[in-house]
């Protein structure tokens, strides 16, 4: 035995410390049955049974069964039930037998949270043990202990002012203006009012409306959420001692103090009511404050509170306020937007949207913003062209401003007058749905001055300045040749004048010579090709095919078109070549001088009428009689000049203009092809007829 323990006590040691289990907490409800339940019970028992439940319960016991000898005053066999030593019952008997006592259907219910059954049988048994003996269940019953009479024993109520029931216990609580004692039983008058923070509630002196039984010193704070301002309001019920004189009551020994932040502090005495006091504060202190000497009623008080005021918030010149109201209170929030064609403007810069929040302190937490008038910025510049000002100020809201072209080199597509508005969404819109953008086209074909002789057939002369301004001098390799300008980046010439052993000559080898009448100041400011394109259908090695003799150069960069630099109009559609029609020719080539042949260093000009077609094919079959190699004549040629000579076109002039002039513009008929012996008798000039290629021309230059 002694070894045993040994054992036991070592492994306490080595594994841990040895604990006493707790004991086991007491169950709630719960089954007791007689022994051999539902078997007959046996004589000579002795059995007992101690049931408890938590503390603050009592026990509930309900018979579902009892069955157990009858005898008178239950002598024999008996079932008791105590509690404390208190017998609450003794029983035998079944439900419908004329001795013993049965329970019946009511429980019975424990004064406290404990209960004892005990069972005892005798020896003899006149119907031979035939009786079951009981069933019963138990459960724990909350206890009302604020219900129960005082205690015998003189000690009081359970609480001396305000009882709660609680589940298996109770709690004491105090009126106000009263604490709870340490014995958690009694109260005892107090003045520590605490902090209020409600929104709303009632205040009152301690014992009010009656004085305290001794003097009182309380402080009492109401104080509420930043934002909001605590109104006072007092009964008309109000005493506190004080002393009357002529200016009134004076608060010697006994007051009540209101103290406001930011305020001198208000003492209050007397019998009359203070009624409604207003304080702009969300935290309020009131001290009470009475002695020993004399008598106060006291005071009680209603407090409310009202949200924070903020200023009104004015107006925005350009813009509005959202919403109006009457007065705007804490946590208000209003917002501002401009009107159209302005923006909002804060601390210069601009903003999407503006609201602010009327705050605790009762002022807004951003200021107002500004509207400014909003700004399309400059108008889109036109290329070869303005703008003007029509109205408005600095590309503002509401601004209109008019394009033009730079005239009388160009004019506007389509011929209309375009206004743009700046508009809210700060754009600049057309007045004209179909136009978004304008354009600048150049002015063809009518230069600044005009040749005042024109009207009278003369001999080569120098052209005055701006007088043919799409003249155009070419030097391919040193040879020279002639062209017109036809659009700001487009030479036409003759393809003979590009061509070299049936190639087109290198971009290199060409210089391109504009703008002046004279070559030697004319060649100081070449222009480059960029690309050349012949007829696809010119073919003439042997130089006796002059059949689709066009040429279209481009140049590197556009032109910017002056009174020097224009291009000719292109053939419009449907134009004739009326024999007899006066046309112009100009060039740079041979000109005649004291019956000398010399490249001219001006430009030249002369006037000579187109010939019929017929006239143009009896000249060349009459020089074919006389030439070996004559160059045939196609419908895509003409011829012009007089049939006595003097007038012509001549080398160095091929590629050049022939001109004719309708309803005020000059337009490229033709360009100059070929002929033989310059201004001879019987002989024209031929030119390539330019109507017949306006859609190959189109065609290049848009592909090009």
């Amino acid at each position: 035995m002694g070894w045993t323990s040994f054992i036991i006590l070592f492994l306490c040691v080595s594994v841990s410390e040895c604990w006493r289990l707790p004991d086991p907490e007491p169950l709630m409800h719960g089954a007791v049955q007689s022994p051999q339940y539902p078997e007959p019970y046996s004589p000579n028992l002795q059995e007992q049974w101690d049931l408890s439940v938590p503390e603050g319960y009592q026990i509930r016991l309900t018979f579902t069964h009892l069955d157990i000898e009858a005898s008178a005053g239950c002598y024999y066999d008996v079932l008791t039930v105590l509690y404390d030593a208190k017998i609450l019952g003794k029983f035998c008997g079944h439900e419908n037998s004329a001795d013993g006592h049965h329970p019946g259907n009511e429980p019975i219910l424990s004064p406290g949270n404990r209960l004892t059954l005990t069972f005892q049988t005798d020896g003899n048994n006149p119907e031979r043990h035939q009786n079951v003996g009981f069933s019963a269940q138990y459960q724990a019953i909350d206890m009302d202990e604020c219900s129960a009479p005082e205690p015998e024993d003189g000690s009081g109520p359970l609480c001396s002012q305000i009882c709660l029931n609680t589940l298996g216990s109770y709690l004491c609580s105090c009126h106000h203006g009263y604490e709870l004692r340490p014995d958690q039983r009694s109260c005892v008058l107090s003045c520590g009012g605490g902090i209020f923070d409600e929104p709303e509630g009632h205040l009152f002196s301690p014992g009010y409306p009656n004085p305290p039984p001794h003097a009182v010193s309380c402080q009492y704070i109401i104080s509420v959420e930043s934002g909001f301002t605590v109104t006072l309001n007092f009964t008309d019920n109000f005493h506190i001692d004080s002393a009357d004189t002529e200016q009134g009551p004076i608060c010697l020994h006994h007051w009540l103090q209101v103290t406001i932040p930011d305020n001198e502090p208000m003492k209050l005495c007397g019998g009359k009511s203070p009624g409604l006091i207003v304080t702009n504060s969300n935290t309020v202190r009131l001290d009470y404050h009475i002695d020993d000497e004399g008598l106060s009623n006291g005071w009680s008080l209603d407090y409310s509170t009202y949200r924070v005021k903020c200023p009104f918030p004015g107006n925005v010149a350009k813009g509005r306020v959202t919403p109006i109201l009457t007065e705007y209170l804490y946590r208000d929030y209003i917002s501002a937007r401009c009107d159209q064609g302005y923006k909002l403007m804060m601390d210069g810069q601009e903003v999407e949207g503006f609201s602010t929040m009327c705050q605790s302190n009762g002022q807004w937490h951003l200021p107002l913003p500004e509207c400014h008038i909003i700004d399309c910025g400059e108008p889109e510049p036109l290329l070869n062209g303005g703008v003007t000002f029509m109205s408005g100020f600095q590309n503002q809201y509401r601004s209109v401003v008019q394009y033009h072209c730079n005239e009388p080199f160009y004019s506007l597509l389509g011929g209309i007058n375009v206004v743009f508005t700046c508009e809210s969404d700060r754009k600049w819109r057309s007045n004209n749905d179909i136009i978004f953008r304008p354009t600048c086209i150049p002015v063809c074909g009518k230069p600044t001055q005009l040749i005042s002789t024109y009207q009278r057939i003369i001999g080569g002369s120098d052209a005055p300045d701006d007088t043919i301004p799409w003249q155009v001098m070419l030097s391919i390799d040193g040879g020279r040749g002639g062209g017109m300008v036809i659009g700001d980046r487009w030479i036409m010439t003759a393809a003979h004048n590009v061509m070299h052993d049936g190639n087109v000559v290198p971009n290199e080898t060409v210089r391109i010579y504009m703008g002046l009448t004279n070559v030697n100041t004319l060649m100081n400011s070449p222009v480059y090709a960029a690309s050349i394109h012949t007829h696809p259908l010119y073919n003439n090695p042997n130089l006796v095919d002059f059949n689709h003799d066009i040429a279209l150069i481009k140049i590197q960069d556009p032109i910017t078109f002056n009174s020097s630099v224009m291009p000719i109009c292109l053939p419009a559609e449907g134009a004739t070549y009326v024999t007899g029609t006066m046309g112009l020719v100009s060039g740079f080539g041979v000109t005649e001088t004291d019956k000398r042949r010399i490249l001219t260093n001006k430009m030249k000009y002369v006037q000579v009428p187109v010939v019929e077609q017929q006239a143009c094919s009896d000249s060349i079959t009459l020089l074919k009689k006389k030439k070996v190699l004559v160059p045939i004549l196609t419908n895509n040629m003409f011829c012009a000049g007089v049939p006595e000579g003097g007038k012509d076109s001549c080398q160095g002039d091929s590629g050049g203009p022939y001109a004719l002039r309708d309803d005020g513009r000059f337009w490229a008929a033709g360009i100059v092809s070929w002929g033989f012996d310059c201004g001879q008798r019987g002989t024209y000039g031929v030119y390539t007829r330019v109507i017949n290629y306006i859609d190959w021309i189109n065609k290049t230059m848009q592909e090009n």
